[in-house]
């Protein structure tokens, strides 16, 4: 499914640069312009909506992620069955949520495509998901 030079985009860097987030807004804007260029980006059902909750209608968010510039990837279920194998080693490490945390799944994802995930929120990516290589402020890993 990844193509050459593929790159997975967290909701969290795609709302930074939406809402111009005082914070983070800079060294989004200047990720998700490296990887526009680099291309594909990619987001998923689960990126989507995390978006997409911010708006009223489908046609402000197609405008905000539009298709010429975003590859939207169906979730295969090699990644489904990896998120819930993370879920489950992420409650027998005593958490505490029921259902499948998004994280796991975005993950997931990008784990099983084999590309990178551009991401602020390394923390939990870093312990459901090893070996998956993420592009964060601390640096790829």
């Amino acid at each position: 499914m990844a193509a050459s030079g593929a790159v997975m985009v967290d909701s969290c860097v795609l709302l930074d640069v939406i809402t111009a987030d005082h914070r983070w807004e800079s060294w989004s804007a200047e990720q998700l312009k490296r990887s526009l260029i680099a291309g594909p980006v990619a987001i998923n059902p689960l990126i989507y909506a995390e978006v997409a909750f911010a708006y009223e209608r489908i046609e402000a968010v197609e405008e905000v992620l539009p298709r010429h510039l975003y590859a939207y990837w169906p979730i295969p279920r090699e990644a489904a069955f990896l998120a819930a194998r993370a879920h489950a080693g992420y409650r027998a490490r005593g958490g505490s949520r029921q259902t499948i945390l998004p994280d796991f799944l975005i993950g997931a994802h990008a784990l099983i495509a084999r590309c990178p995930l551009l991401t602020r929120d390394a923390r939990r990516y870093r312990q459901a998901m090893p070996g998956l290589r993420l592009i964060t402020p601390e640096g790829s890993s």
